[in-house]
């Protein structure tokens, strides 16, 4: 089955305020959900999913948080979905004939994923706050 939940949105958004936070330290878990109005609870849920994947590390202490275990140009959005909905499905269970909508969907939905990393996303993020805005 194909499942991109909106929990993998929020891990994104949280993600993208990480990177924005252009530490040389861990971030408090703390200033990345007020910063994008994420409830404390669903980012500390979503960062453990990220630390256990690989994708985060975490601190402890007084001067404990988070940052990115490997940089944020080698994280893709896939890696990010699947670390915090699990798979997206095998390709080795379709099979041909009405299957081959299917395939090709999940076929499609994983190159766009796999092609698109969280420092992308973050510069996509800073351009879309810069942009002017205009109201009539």
């Amino acid at each position: 089955m194909i499942v991109v939940s909106d929990k993998s949105r929020t891990a994104l958004i949280s993600l993208v305020e990480l990177v924005n936070q252009n530490s040389d330290q861990p971030v408090p878990i703390i200033e990345v959900a007020e910063a994008r109005g994420v409830p404390l609870h669903v980012v500390e849920q979503l960062f453990g999913s990220l630390r256990r994947a690989g994708i985060l590390q975490s601190q402890r202490g007084m001067r404990g948080g988070y940052s990115f275990r490997k940089p944020p140009s080698e994280v893709t959005v896939l890696d990010v979905v699947e670390a915090v909905d699990g798979e997206l499905a095998s390709l080795e269970a379709m099979g041909q004939g009405l299957d081959s909508v299917w395939r090709e969907a999940l076929e499609g939905l994983s190159a766009t994923l796999s092609g698109a990393t969280v420092a992308e996303l973050a510069h996509r993020d800073a351009e879309a706050r810069s942009a002017p805005m205009f109201h009539i």
